[in-house]
């Protein structure tokens, strides 16, 4: 039997299973992860591909849907696809991060099977193994809402993806080796957009096109590795409508900051002169600015897009004005974080206030990245599996991180790995702490937060004043300005073991990352799913007997 032949009996399978058992329909992926010749630059290099694509393949879901995906790792090294965004409920064994799934070996594969439950909006799924993210493997996941749900704003005449990034021309194994021998990265050799680069020469193709007086949406995702982007359409305004899963106040924007692993959605009308025009990207906070262009091409257009791009804004101000900006749409009917009724989070008291400082240093020599002076490094055995299998003593300790850094940490680093124990169903205030010079991105797995403040200088209590307690937006990233400090708010509800990463990659690798640790208090089906019987086992459990399974 081939390989479509199963896939479409399973289809049927899963369709006939669904409607006898009333469960939300299933979507069926079949993914080869291959190396191949990439140029998006113009320079030709070794990439990853998904299919032979790069950009990988979109999925294309809705809230509830089932998202199996079977990912064939055909490269030389283990492999993971972590799916940012997705809030996994009950279910970090589908996180894709090394501390809760052994990666893929070469020649093997794994099977992702995970719910897009009650979540709307525009993610993104990208390679969290070594360098790999810097050489492809990563695209867009949209999740739409059910038809039953209005979305707040009339349909779009279609819906695009825009997945911008830096890139460094040396590869992800040369980076990969720089970043080993305690070497820096340095800046960015170009940007792309969808991989590509528009050459401006009268023969581009287009990445889109718009027909006169229709109004499209496009879902713009910073897929870099470390720089701040600057995303703009040439002519064009954008109003923002969504942001990492929440539908947001519909403002207009020129342009907009989308700094390392966020997403953002807008509209874009087509109503200025039919011809050709750029949808630009531009780097953020870099000595040397690289713009990277792409075609946006009316459908009756006549004449070739102008020479003259839109400028960019300068400066950190303009960004952070920005941010403060952007404000949560209460009235829109879409899925809530959970529990339901948080939305009115200003009123629910804070039990737990962590504070997480980023810096750097040097371990033998050679560059660490750290978080309150303690550098993250993933163990053999994956901290999720020797938390279920009960052998966490030989892989880690708990609650080595403090919650209240001194002013001064000191410059000796410490290297294990970093597991905080959290309270189940505990509402948790998280500070952010950027004292060095460089810009921060910061993702939270499992969870959408509020994002409640970003202001610069030191983080006091009497700092909380300055909160947004009603309509901060709930999303899973939050950027940090240099010397500036940002907070969240959530309240912790689903079990699992979640990462909270820099998103800046050379930072993640070099162990600014950390993990959360949310037991279920009575080791229930309700509050967390079993592991799952594919599940690839290493380390010291690869030869242990499964503990008892939850139950209700």
């Amino acid at each position: 039997m081939n390989g479509v032949m199963l896939i479409l009996l399973l289809c049927l399978w899963a369709a006939s299973m669904s409607a006898v058992r009333g469960e939300d329909p299933y979507l069926f992926f079949t993914w080869n992860v291959t190396y191949g010749t990439i140029s998006p630059t113009g320079v030709p290099q070794q990439g990853i591909l998904i299919n032979g694509q790069f950009p990988g393949p979109n999925i294309n879901s809705t809230s509830n849907n089932n998202v199996v995906v079977n990912v064939f790792n055909n490269l030389d090294e283990p492999f993971l696809l972590t799916w940012t965004g997705v809030q996994q409920r009950k279910n970090s064994w589908q996180d894709g991060v090394l501390g809760t799934n052994c990666p893929i070996p070469p020649g093997k594969n794994y099977t992702y099977h995970f719910q897009v439950k009650d979540q709307i909006g525009s993610y993104m799924y990208y390679p969290s193994t070594a360098m790999h993210k810097a050489a492809g493997g990563f695209g867009g996941l949209r999740i739409n809402s059910r038809l039953l749900i209005p979305v707040p704003y009339p349909d779009p005449e279609d819906d695009y993806t825009i997945l911008a990034g830096d890139w460094f021309s040396k590869g992800h194994t040369t980076l990969k080796k720089m970043l080993d021998s305690g070497r820096n990265l340095g800046r960015c050799d170009g940007v792309h957009i969808n991989g590509k680069v528009a050459k401006g020469d009268g023969k581009d193709e287009p990445l889109f096109t718009m027909e006169p007086g229709k109004t499209y949406k496009y879902r713009i995702c910073n897929v870099g590795i470390k720089t701040s982007l600057n995303v703009r359409f040439q002519g064009h305004n954008m109003k923002l409508v969504e942001m990492e899963g929440s539908h947001t106040v519909q403002n207009t924007y020129e342009s907009l900051d989308v700094h390392v692993g966020q997403c953002f959605g807008v509209l874009v009308t087509a109503d200025q002169e039919p011809r050709d025009y750029y949808v630009v990207a531009s780097t953020r906070f870099t000595k040397r600015v690289i713009t990277a262009t792409g075609i946006i091409r009316y459908t009756n257009g006549k004449g070739p897009a102008s020479p003259e791009l839109p400028p960019a804004p300068i400066g950190w101000a303009w960004s952070l004005n920005q941010f403060r900006t952007f404000r949560w749409n209460l009235t829109a009917s879409a899925a809530r974080p959970n529990p339901q009724g948080s939305y009115h989070y200003g009123a629910i008291d804070i039990t737990r206030t962590i504070k997480l400082a980023n810096t750097a240093g040097k371990v033998g020599g050679k560059l660490r990245y750290a978080i309150n002076g303690i550098s993250h490094v993933d163990p053999p055995t994956p901290l999720k599996l020797a938390e279920y299998y009960n052998v966490a003593d030989k892989s880690f300790k708990y609650d080595i991180l403090r919650d209240d850094p001194p002013a001064k940490i000191s410059e000796e680093i410490t290297v294990q790995p970093i597991v905080v124990n959290l309270t189940y169903r505990t509402f948790v205030e998280i500070i952010f702490e950027n004292r060095e010079t460089a810009i921060q991105s910061w993702h939270l797995s499992g969870y959408s937060f509020f994002a409640v403040a970003v202001e610069t200088g030191t983080w006091t209590p009497e700092k909380r004043k300055n909160y947004n307690l009603l309509d901060a937006v709930s999303r899973h990233t939050i950027q940090v300005f240099p010397n500036s400090w940002a907070a969240i708010l959530l309240t912790f509800d689903n079990c699992g073991m979640w990462n909270i990463r820099s998103e800046i990659w050379d930072r993640h690798y070099l162990g600014q990352q950390l993990y959360a640790s949310v037991l279920s208090p009575e080791h229930s089906l309700r509050d967390e799913y079993n592991i799952p019987d594919n599940a690839l086992l290493c380390g010291v459990v690869e030869s242990m007997p499964k503990p008892p399974p939850y139950s209700i």
